[in-house]
């Protein structure tokens, strides 16, 4: 049986720079009709320039595929109504990270003041820019999360017509947090859909399924797949697939990142399958969904599947994959 998706989306994507971005965009770029793309360069992206800058070097990356590099900025609580006025037509959202949580994200916030935040959100309300979050605390690594959720509802609360996304959830207090408040929405990855910590670290340690927030257990990956498999409206697929060359994955300092661009829809569309979901819930996680929540319309793109083995690459060039030279179920055999 042949299975069709139309303009599969991939709502949180890391396409790094340099020889990193030349490695991995195309890989995207051949199954995905368009991502939203993360700002944590080093430097960061805060600048109109930089941003037009970046998205240039995308296109150059990805050569000849149909592929829409939807642009996001990184959180500063000075930018200026008129700034975002300005820059409003080449972004998506504007991604904030708490300070120094996660890979480059030394410039990130360290106040969660209303106060000192209100210009910005304020601002973003009114142009309708969405928010969009890495949601942890600097606590226990396993409570992080949990202890983010009062400041998800809060900002939602204070801003009832600003649009937040909650990016990468990986518990069921994120799921829970995500029915109380209208405006609340979440993207999901593949591999918080399939793994929990004893994945990671619960025999051998597996660097390459160390990422932040950091697997959970049982009932959280229950609660998301629950979310994910009925095609809630309020969660759409983001992969947060992010490439770190192998050096810096197996080391004593391993860096925090799940890659997974090159088979994400293969494993999305296997774990539909297995727990008896429609390609219609799974049309909706992959594409539908996101469409309605930042208003796009991307290029259409029909990305064709069949249950056949697919053997995993033990490596693209210096990256290492989610499952790298294990069997999965599923294969792609079409673009179009």
């Amino acid at each position: 049986m042949q299975i069709k998706l139309d303009t599969p989306l991939d709502m949180h994507l890391h396409l790094r720079d340099e020889d990193m971005l030349k490695t991995v965009a195309p890989l995207s770029a051949k199954s995905f009709s368009g991502a939203l793309i993360m700002p944590n360069l080093v430097p960061p992206v805060t600048t109109k320039e930089a941003l037009l800058s970046y998205k240039d070097r995308i296109i150059d990356a990805i050569g000849d595929n149909e592929f829409t590099p939807y642009m996001t900025l990184f959180f500063k609580n000075n930018y200026s109504y008129e700034f975002l006025e300005d820059i409003k037509d080449d972004i998506i959202g504007i991604k904030l990270y708490p300070a120094g949580i996660t890979t480059n994200s030394d410039g990130g916030v360290d106040n969660f003041d209303i106060e000192t935040l209100r210009s910005t959100l304020e601002a973003m309300s009114r142009l309708d820019i969405p928010l969009c979050i890495h949601g942890e605390s600097d606590g226990f690594v396993m409570d992080r999360e949990k202890e983010f959720v009062p400041i998800y509802e809060e900002l939602a609360s204070s801003f009832p017509n600003l649009k937040i996304i909650m990016e990468h959830i990986t518990t069921k207090d994120s799921v829970e947090a995500l029915e109380r408040h209208s405006n609340l929405y979440a993207t999901i990855t593949i591999h918080h859909l399939l793994i929990t910590l004893d994945d990671v670290a619960g025999g051998m340690l597996n660097p390459h399924l160390f990422c932040k927030p950091i697997a959970k257990r049982y009932e959280d990956r229950e609660a998301l797949q629950r979310v994910a498999l009925e095609a809630n409206p309020k969660v759409m697929f983001g992969s947060d697939s992010a490439p770190h060359p192998q050096h810096a994955k197996e080391s004593s300092h391993c860096s925090a990142g799940v890659f997974t661009s090159p088979i994400a829809l293969q494993l999305l569309t296997q774990l539909f399958i297995d727990n008896n979901s429609s390609i219609e819930n799974l049309q909706k996680f992959i594409s539908s969904n996101a469409k309605d929540i930042y208003n796009i319309s991307p290029k259409s793109k029909v990305i064709t599947l069949e249950k056949k083995p697919f053997i995993v690459p033990n490596s693209y060039d210096n990256v290492i994959p989610m499952y790298a030279s294990q069997t999965i179920d599923y294969s792609i055999i079409g673009i179009k």
